[in-house]
């Protein structure tokens, strides 16, 4: 995905908002709907290419429902994803427990796999269509802000006056440091790798694979085009995991189940899980990755992210002058009810204590077995319970 070449900054604005990944583009989006003047800026010369992020939930094609009330934004989403019925528990290739997303009561009872490039484009196809652009590339440098508004400085020494700043710009946000806010949590002790792959999967590309092991989570889930997103937890792995290191994984943690014909794109990074101490300082908020990361069980940063931005967008657009408060005091406390389960998702997933795996083992096809529990765990995942 790419974006024009640089545009002019203009002296002024009234919501500066800095990083346009797609918590940023969807709070552009939620500004230019309501007639908003921003800035949206990014220091990257071009949209990345690769997928990252790979589901979209049910709650966030919600958002894009009321962006776009006549639902073509969802629609030319939907277009370019696979919609997928269920997530399937596994030990190993042994099946333990089904999440099922058919009986959400959503007009979109399903997770939507697409590369997080496509969920960009479309993003940002809406809001060129409403009169928007991204200027690109303008790395902020520098935030400051006094009674009457904020001082952006780009790394060539150009400046942005606003009246409000956003951070939309991930786990190292120059707002959120800016604005002196906290960033409470820890790191997970195992890297995390990613890759992409073409392959024969048995289990086929209606669900996505979540399979617990000795040695790990990995998560296998559909990708349009013949692809599978591969996410594992090892305790070291190489920068970029090469096609035999993929190959070997999946043959110990889900034996006869896949063969790999070809790596499209692969990577290997460490998680968080944070919490920002606060989602606004004065006239600086946060939003996304810069006011929490976790881990990607469950698949719900991206989706979180988006919430965050339409939530923000709303606040920032309410003549009420209470909205920006409850904009903190909504959101944050979804963000710790998802880094608490994707925390203790991946702490029962990665396991090694062999009595514990046996009682997990034991325990979770009879608790799936209660439609409550299974329906409950669905709307959780699909961040229904967050409207």
């Amino acid at each position: 995905m790419t974006s024009t070449a640089a545009l002019p900054l203009p002296a002024t604005t009234e919501v500066a908002v800095v990083g346009a990944g797609p918590t940023g583009l969807a709070l552009a989006v939620t500004l230019a709907e309501a007639g908003v003047d921003f800035v949206l800026l990014d220091r990257q010369p071009e949209g990345a290419n690769t997928s990252r992020a790979a589901v979209v939930h049910a709650r966030t094609l919600e958002v894009l429902d009321e962006l776009d009330p006549s639902g073509a934004l969802s629609a030319e989403l939907i277009a370019r994803g696979i919609p997928v019925g269920r997530f399937q528990v596994r030990d190993g290739a042994r099946p333990l427990a089904r999440i099922p997303f058919g009986g959400l009561p959503t007009a979109h009872p399903y997770a939507l796999m697409v590369p997080q490039y496509e969920t960009e484009a479309v993003l940002l196809e809406r809001l060129r269509a409403l009169g928007g652009e991204v200027h690109r590339p303008y790395e902020v440098t520098s935030v400051t802000q006094d009674a009457d508004g904020v001082t952006l400085t780009t790394a060539t020494g150009e400046t942005l006056r606003a009246a409000r700043a956003v951070g939309a710009d991930g786990m190292h946000s120059t707002v959120r440091e800016a604005a002196g806010i906290g960033f409470t949590g820890s790191a997970y002790g195992e890297s995390f790798v990613l890759a992409d792959v073409v392959m024969d999967w048995a289990p086929g590309p209606r669900e996505v694979s979540l399979a617990f092991g000795t040695s790990g989570l990995t998560v296998v889930a559909p990708l349009p085009g013949g692809h599978y997103r591969i996410v594992a937890t090892v305790a070291e792995a190489p920068a970029e995991p090469d096609l035999d290191y993929v190959r070997a994984l999946l043959e110990e943690r889900v034996p006869g189940q896949a063969r790999i014909h070809g790596l499209a794109w692969s990577s290997r990074f460490r998680i968080h899980h944070r919490v920002a101490d606060r989602y606004r300082a004065g006239r600086l908020l946060l939003a996304g990755d810069a006011a929490h990361v976790h881990s990607p069980a469950g698949g719900q940063g991206m989706n979180t992210g988006i919430q965050d931005a339409y939530a923000l967008g709303r606040a920032l657009t309410s003549k009420d002058p209470a909205a920006l408060d409850g904009y903190e005091a909504r959101r944050r406390p979804v963000a710790r009810r998802v880094v608490a389960l994707t925390d203790r998702m991946t702490r029962i997933a990665t396991t090694r204590n062999p009595a514990l795996r046996t009682v997990r083992n034991a325990l979770l096809p009879a608790l799936f077995r209660i439609p409550a529990l299974r329906g409950r765990l669905a709307r959780e995942l699909a961040e229904l319970d967050y409207r």
